[in-house]
């Protein structure tokens, strides 16, 4: 196996040096506000917002876990990884209602929409999720590149990911992350698609491969009584997709930093574009490796070692540290947007509720320090990911599962039906975070647990999920019809049927035929790979 040559390092210091130099600009603009640190002022144009969005994306999941499970299970989960339609769904039909309410977070929203509880708790949701998926899986998956590309202990790869990126995000803010994420961004489509390409010519193209793993690996569709049911995979995915891509603030908050409603919407539509490269450059290299490893032409002793290992293995000097400066500079784009999105939470919907008089500065000051808070947590959190699933991202499906629901019924619900209320939410919240927590507690303790409980751990997570977003319904529903509706005045401009005239008119004025006609090939994209990975293509 090919180790980390001299040239290799020197081409990471460069690209490190080039984000350590973009960072040191930003950090030289004078910091004006509140606005300023975790906004970038509201000033940023499209092809910067779809950048950073889908560079805070792309983080450990994709590089590790990703190619991991397409290695593993084949295609079946590629249905988290053909969302474009759920970032179509942010433009088009969310974020009109989050710039014309000036909001600055998620829960924020929230709380116009129904009560100040809401907000409390989904803060709080967020923060908790937050710490059990993006912090310690960010983490997690950046010790695995250090140690498996360049040979660096697993705990101190850890620490040097947590300290650059905790550094440059917190003393730059939002307008550090999303400049960086830009080059980040280019860095890795280029670097991936020069992995899955030296892979397919490794092999002898892309039918040895289909010919190596058989139709099963290459099927998005499997059968009913399969780890990833089909029918689990449709109903599933959509919820969290659109928890994910619509209410998430990692993901929100850089539409909202946006300079008017036709930029965020073109920075969700090139958003859209880029969200469908990683199926074709992180689970379609795992298929290659596995076909590799048939092949007797790769070794990798486990599976989320597969992407790291393919640098290493595949890819000449030079090269190799290029693509690793990539893969470390996405894992870091993630981490950094969970750090300025958590401090943004913390600080906007917690700490300024507490004190309401704080100033500008305090609130940014408190912003930093509530960074290195959810750092140490995700830490800590790492060693029970360790042992929870032997693929880094089915393990972030499955918390995905138990955390999506009820924000997903919450959000959607808010926005369509005036007769939802403040009661319904919250009793929503509360009651299916606590059902997916227990979910998560029986699957972590699932080995000592008989009887009903052992079966309630063993429910499969794809049929858990819709379940939960019924059961999260019918509360709200249920509890909003017992109580009082919520007044005219309250829902002005939060829902779709108390959307004042102009304001439709002047978003409808802000499409473009152009966007239009991008929206309709993202959607004719999608539909071609998932009839081409189905038992009517290449998986039947």
């Amino acid at each position: 196996m090919n180790s980390f040559e001299t040239l290799d390092w020197l081409v990471v210091a460069a690209y490190f040096a080039a984000i350590g130099g973009i960072a040191w600009w930003v950090m030289r603009q004078r910091t004006k506000d509140a606005a300023d640190y975790f906004l970038a002022s509201r000033h940023v144009g499209w092809y910067v917002i779809g950048a950073s969005i889908f560079a805070s994306n792309i983080g450990s999941e994709h590089i590790v876990g990703l190619a991991s499970t397409g290695a593993d299970s084949g295609v079946a989960l590629g249905h988290y990884e053909l969302h474009s339609w759920c970032v179509l769904l942010l433009g088009w039909v969310f974020v009109p209602f989050y710039l014309r309410s000036r909001v600055f977070t998620m829960p924020e929203f929230l709380e116009l929409r129904y009560t100040p509880k809401a907000r409390w708790f989904l803060s709080v949701i967020s923060l908790i999720a937050y710490v059990l998926t993006k912090v310690s899986v960010t983490v997690y998956a950046g010790a695995v590149v250090f140690e498996t590309l360049m040979g660096i202990e697993f705990w101190t790869g850890a620490l040097i990911v947590v300290t650059v990126t905790g550094l440059y995000t917190a003393l730059g803010g939002l307008r550090a992350v999303v400049y960086t994420d830009t080059m980040h961004s280019a860095v890795l489509l280029i670097g991936s698609l020069t992995v899955a390409g030296v892979g397919l010519a490794k092999i002898g193209g892309w039918g040895n491969v289909i010919e190596t793993v058989g139709p099963e690996k290459l099927n998005m569709f499997p059968p009913m009584d399969s780890d990833f049911p089909w029918l689990g995979l449709l109903l599933a995915s959509p919820i969290v997709g659109i928890w994910y891509w619509c209410t998430d603030q990692c993901i929100v908050q850089r539409t909202l930093a946006a300079k008017d409603e036709q930029n965020a919407r073109r920075g969700a539509i090139w958003a859209a574009y880029l969200k469908l490269f990683p199926f074709f450059i992180f689970m379609i290299p795992g298929i290659i490796a596995a076909a590799l490893r048939m092949k007797g032409q790769l070794e990798f002793e486990v599976s989320d070692q597969v992407f790291p290992t393919m640098v290493k293995t595949l890819l000449p000097v030079g090269i190799r540290g290029l693509v690793a400066g990539g893969l470390l500079a996405a894992l870091m784009s993630s981490l950094a947007a969970v750090f300025n999105g958590c401090s943004t939470l913390f600080t906007m919907d917690i700490y300024k509720k507490l004190r309401p008089n704080a100033s500008e500065e305090s609130l940014v000051h408190i912003g930093r320090i509530a960074t290195i808070v959810v750092v140490a947590l995700g830490i800590l959190w790492i060693p029970i990911l360790r042992g929870f699933s032997s693929s880094l991202y089915q393990y972030l499906q499955n918390v995905q599962a138990y955390i999506a629901p009820p924000i997903t019924a919450v959000f959607l619900l808010g926005l369509f039906w005036r007769r939802i209320n403040g009661t319904g939410a919250i009793v929503a919240l509360v009651g299916g975070f606590i059902l997916g927590m227990s979910k998560l507690i029986a699957e972590v303790f699932k080995d000592g647990l008989t009887g009903i409980l052992g079966w309630y751990a063993e429910v499969n997570f794809l049929y858990f999920a819709p379940l939960l977003f019924l059961f999260s319904v019918i509360l709200m529903i249920v509890f909003s019809l017992m109580t009082k509706e919520p007044s005219a005045e309250q829902l002005k401009g939060l829902t779709y049927s108390t959307t004042m005239a102009e304001d439709r008119l002047k978003s409808r004025a802000s499409w473009g035929k152009a966007e239009l006609v991008h929206t309709v090939i993202i959607l004719a994209i999608i539909g071609s790979v998932m009839i081409y990975f189905s038992p009517w293509g290449v998986g039947g």
